[in-house]
């Protein structure tokens, strides 16, 4: 166990020491559901039955999904870089625990996530969002945002590995960006055709996007939505573990094998 959390906490400190050295990547990603914000809450809100300020305080949490399930993306990317580069098999020839590569990098991704959404929550609550619950609901909220982009961020290594080419890790990357778009992050699923719904009450982050509603008091889910929308927290809880379960294995097994 000292041989985990030793190696682990080395490959976190490279991770960080290489996102100062580069913050461009961290910045741009960090400062997209901003844009996003500002985008949807003042351009596509007039065109909502939602009043502005009303759509973009469900806005907010939807956003707030969206960044946690955006550990998809870094993880991919991180991943592929380093396989690519050679860095995942020097790693592999060290007597190291084959654990602590994957978790650094996980680790790494969830302490600047952290971070990164302070930025968010300030601009959010420029625009008019606001924390009806009180602090143990909005720490609540937060732990199950950074849960589930711990567990996003795993799925994200476990394919990087997998794949182990930057320019294909970029295009899946890319593709991820449609997963909050069937979902209630950015309008309700109640609208949605049957079909179309029925996949977006299913979708993870539309119970993560509830739950932040739910915690921060936005507004209670909808009680005829499919389990995991209607009942969010606990089906945020599970939809994460599951995911973790499931991807913690694979990307480790996925490490092992280096370039097989």
């Amino acid at each position: 166990m000292s041989t985990l959390v030793y190696d682990s906490g080395a490959v976190l400190g490279r991770h960080l020491q290489r996102i100062r050295h580069a913050p461009g990547v961290v910045i741009l990603t960090q400062s997209m559901p901003i844009n996003m914000l500002l985008f949807f809450g003042y351009v596509f809100g007039s065109a909502l039955a939602m009043p502005g300020e009303q759509y973009r305080a469900y806005l907010v949490p939807g956003l707030l999904a969206a960044t946690a399930a955006g550990g998809l993306m870094t993880g991919m990317f991180q991943a592929s870089y380093d396989a690519q580069r050679g860095v995942t098999d020097r790693f592999l020839s060290l007597p190291m625990s084959r654990v602590a590569v994957p978790l650094g990098q996980t680790l790494a991704d969830l302490l600047t996530t952290l971070v990164g959404i302070v930025p968010l929550l300030l601009v959010g609550l420029a625009v008019g969002w606001r924390i009806e619950s009180g602090v143990a609901g909005a720490l609540g909220a937060v732990g199950l945002l950074l849960l589930f982009r711990f567990a996003a961020a795993w799925i994200g290594t476990y394919l990087g590995l997998l794949v182990r080419n930057e320019e294909v890790a970029g295009q899946l990357g890319a593709a991820t960006f449609v997963l909050p778009l069937l979902s209630n992050a950015y309008i309700p699923s109640e609208g949605l055709p049957g079909w179309l719904r029925t996949v977006a009450e299913w979708n993870p982050i539309s119970a993560i996007a509830a739950a932040v509603r739910d915690l921060c008091g936005n507004g209670a889910p909808a009680a005829d939505a499919a389990w995991p929308t209607a009942h969010p927290v606990a089906g945020s809880l599970l939809w994460s573990l599951a995911l973790l379960c499931l991807f913690v294995p694979l990307a480790v097994r996925r490490y092992a094998r280096g370039g097989e």
